[in-house]
């Protein structure tokens, strides 16, 4: 198994009943099933191929640098930072801008030697506004170091403007999936490219997606569709509207970041939908954990819970007694369970999932997870988790502004 979801310390006798006896819930099932037989959801569907990465790997080789600068943001740079956080290697170094400060442009300026960097810009669209600003201010860098070859851009085969403004310098253009919408686009190129020049085992990462699709795919009550129908009841039933993502582990931070993306804009619509929280633990437990032990009983905790016990070196000192013969991963195993206990015990419910490695192929477990759960949520809801139309205005808006400012 890839995980182990435990929903123990949530309501789980009552949780159960209305899985087992809810017609929304088997709805939701069959058609998430019926959808993904009619290939109408291809983010999902990627997962089953291989050939494609062969390609990926090979505009990798072409892309070698000792820094490269990955430009995109929300969806286009959540799944590759949440891969890259896996790596192990020196060297490249992944730098992914994912904002438009200039303050971090001007400091990754002065610390990597244009000469030996790459830039990556990804949009889907190609009208990203942020991205284009990001991809010209790199521009105007490297242009005076006669370094324009040192770019690549990812986006959908259309006439939109970063297109355009590759195929006028003669860059290599590489296409994002039209059908493949940003924020789940961690199994495709975007996620994928950056991973592979980490070092990282993609076929692995699309493997353990694979598994946990095939599971959803046939068992009668997966794990995704509780976690869906719980999330659903807990908000309509228990005013549960906060959904804390709380994974002990460092490398699983961009991971809650990459979910919250997910959850927040695919379901937040027609008034519906609950706010994601990113936490870590520990350092959580030190700055929010009396707000959500003595605070308001608005959240649903997920604990993601990695095998710790017994890594890190082993202490031989005595000055701390407790200490002695323990080892840092003993002290986190403890803590996480600590944290679990003492939430069940204050009356929040909390799902427990429990991992064994921290690798590319759990990590695509947990993805697709999420995923699917995100979607059959969005049909108990009713609402479409694939648009964004509210965040349209403001984009909109900033075009306007910006323009204004020139006239």
């Amino acid at each position: 198994m890839i995980y182990t979801q435990h929903l123990d310390g949530c309501y789980l006798e009552e949780g159960e009943k209305i899985l087992h006896q809810s017609n929304a819930s088997k709805n939701a099932l069959s058609k998430f099933r019926d959808t993904y037989k009619k290939e109408e959801l291809p983010p999902l569907s990627l997962v089953e191929q291989t050939e494609d990465i062969k390609a990926f790997i090979k505009s990798a080789a072409s892309h070698q640098f000792e820094d490269i600068l990955i430009l995109g943001t929300g969806g286009s740079s959540l799944g590759g930072q949440a891969l890259y956080a896996l790596s192990t290697q020196d060297k490249p170094r992944l730098h992914f801008m994912d904002n438009i400060d200039p303050f971090t442009f001007d400091a990754i300026f002065k610390k990597v030697n244009l000469k030996t960097t790459g830039v990556i810009a990804i949009s889907k669209s190609g009208s990203t506004v942020e991205t284009l600003m990001q991809l010209l201010t790199c521009l105007e860098r490297f242009q005076k170091e006669n370094l324009k070859s040192h770019f690549l851009v990812i986006t959908e085969p259309t006439d939109n403007p970063l297109r355009k403004i590759a195929q006028s310098q003669n860059w290599t253009c590489l296409e994002h999936p039209t059908s493949v919408g940003g924020r789940y686009s961690c199994f495709s190129i975007v996620g994928l490219l950056p991973a592979i020049l980490a070092g990282i085992d993609v076929f692995a990462f699309r493997k353990g997606a694979q598994n946990v699709l095939h599971q959803h795919l046939t068992e009668e009550y997966p794990p995704a569709l509780k976690g869906s129908v719980l999330t659903v009841h807990l908000h309509k039933n228990h005013q549960k509207s906060l959904s804390v993502m709380l994974p002990y582990s460092d490398q699983l931070q961009l991971f809650s970041l990459w979910y919250c993306q997910l959850w927040a804009e695919s379901l937040g619509k027609k008034g519906q939908g609950t706010t994601p929280i990113s936490a870590l633990g520990t350092v959580d437990q030190h700055s929010q954990l009396q707000l959500y032990l003595d605070g308001p009983k608005d959240k649903f905790f997920t604990i993601i819970a990695p095998s710790w016990k017994g890594k890190g070196d082993k202490i031989n000192l005595s000055l701390i007694p407790e200490f002695t013969g323990k080892t840092m991963g003993d002290l986190f195993a403890a803590e996480q369970k600590a944290t679990y206990e003492t939430l069940i015990r204050h009356k929040c419910p909390t799902r427990l999932i429990t991992i064994d490695n921290i690798d590319p192929q759990t990590l695509g477990g947990l993805m697709m997870h999420f995923m699917i759960e995100t979607i059959l949520t969005s049909y108990l809801l009713d609402v479409n988790a694939f648009d964004q139309p509210a965040v349209e205005e403001g984009k909109r808006l900033a075009r306007e502004f910006l323009a204004d400012e020139n006239s």
